[in-house]
């Protein structure tokens, strides 16, 4: 009898943006390929939806939220099958903390169904994760990047994400805006990926 191939390792990044999650992912990436383990990134999301023309940042949709979503989980799926470790770049909670936030922003309500519906569906695709971080945001770091500078969107975006992995019940690890914390948080994807 032929033994089935372990699964690959799952880790994914959640938390509002410009807070080095993609920087950290690039890291965990190179470290695990450094060490011999063959790992792949899935990202862009953000970028392949606003392609589509689904609305994104504060004018966030249901639609565009499950899309997103959605789109992770299928892509991390196919990356399975070519690396021991996948890096989900935007974890399945993102999208739906995105909307979240772009509601509050615009002072709109969550419909209940709707809301239970996306909860639903984030809890199903964040079941596999082997790990899950959380930036927590620094107010005081300088804005870098591409990104429209709006600092209560951004701030709606990181509360609206802890709260909703509080809600799910979704075991993460935080990861401040420090270097102390991101090497805790390399070591730790390091180790959960029995590369270290």
């Amino acid at each position: 009898m032929v033994n089935p191939a372990p699964a690959p390792v799952r880790i994914g990044i959640v938390g509002t943006y410009a807070t080095g999650k993609t920087t950290l992912m690039r890291r965990i990436e190179m470290e695990l390929r450094a060490l011999g383990t063959p790992a792949l990134r899935v990202g862009g999301l953000g970028k392949r939806a606003a392609f589509l023309g689904l609305p994104k940042m504060a004018r966030h949709t249901a639609l565009s939220s499950e899309w997103i979503t959605t789109a992770g989980a299928a892509e991390e799926l196919a990356t399975t099958v070519r690396a021991n470790v996948v890096l989900a770049d935007c974890a399945a909670p993102a999208a739906l903390a995105y909307y979240t936030a772009a509601l509050e922003h615009r002072g709109e309500k969550l419909p209940p169904e709707t809301g239970h519906r996306l909860r639903s569906l984030v809890t199903a695709l964040s079941t596999p994760y082997d790990l899950l971080l959380a930036t927590v945001l620094d107010p005081a770091e300088p804005l870098t990047g591409t990104h429209d500078h709006d600092p209560a969107f951004r701030r709606l975006v990181d509360e609206h994400t802890h709260q909703l992995l509080g809600e799910l019940n979704l075991g993460h690890v935080l990861v401040a805006n420090d270097d102390t914390s991101r090497a805790d948080a390399i070591r730790l994807a390091l180790t959960v990926s029995g590369a270290a």
